[in-house]
């Protein structure tokens, strides 16, 4: 039986300290059918982790088996390991009609769009409204120094030239008001033509109807 629509690929990315860990947490208390995907990661696993529900632990020659066979949303190299999100968790989640967050950059999201379930997805980038309070967000964690501060703002402008490729930016000048857009456009989203599987045979239907009342 179909599902009454098909799930959304939702894709958030932003440069850290703009919001977007904040805005996706508040869509899954808005919405508890949401869930973030599950990556799957070569490293080993960290105390208190748990196989399937922080990351799908992979020995390296697996993982490269499932890029080798498509079966690898989007993948990449980092700092020694690999990562990536598996296709099959998500094909089932978006034919079940759930939803499902990406916490991603823009490379992965230009992969995602470009897979086999690139017309399920939708990607949001979240700007913050300056330079200044992106950089006093960073410096107000108290967590880095000065030069990893430094490191994170370069990193932050390359995410941040990527904006074009996004199906919306939303400037995040206001937590409230940035929230209220985001949920505006799940919405909306969520009632496109590819995410509706049963308009086709409603239309065969009336179709048929049309016909029989004109013969």
């Amino acid at each position: 039986m179909l599902a009454e629509r098909r799930g959304l690929l939702i894709i958030l990315s932003s440069p850290s300290g703009a919001g977007k860990s904040t805005l996706a947490h508040r869509l899954m208390d808005w919405d508890a059918s949401l869930s973030f995907s599950v990556s799957a990661t070569t490293r080993a696993p960290r105390e208190g982790e748990q196989d399937g529900v922080d990351y799908h632990f992979l020995q390296i020659p697996d993982f490269k088996e499932m890029v080798t066979e498509g079966r690898m949303l989007e993948h990449a190299h980092v700092f020694g390991n690999f990562y990536g999100s598996p296709q099959g968790p998500v094909e089932e989640a978006i034919e079940s009609g759930r939803d499902v967050l990406f916490d991603v950059d823009w490379q992965g999201a230009q992969q995602i769009r470009n897979s086999d379930l690139g017309k399920h997805t939708l990607s949001i980038f979240i700007l913050p409204p300056s330079i200044t309070e992106l950089r006093r967000r960073l410096v107000s964690r108290g967590k880095d120094a000065p030069e990893v501060i430094a490191k994170r703002m370069q990193k932050s402008w390359d995410e941040i030239s990527h904006w074009g490729s996004y199906d919306y930016v939303l400037i995040n000048d206001d937590l409230d008001a940035t929230f209220a857009r985001l949920q505006t456009i799940v919405t909306a989203e969520r009632m496109r033509r590819p995410q509706q599987p049963r308009l086709q045979d409603h239309v065969r239907g009336l179709q048929a109807e049309f016909e029989e009342s004109n013969e």
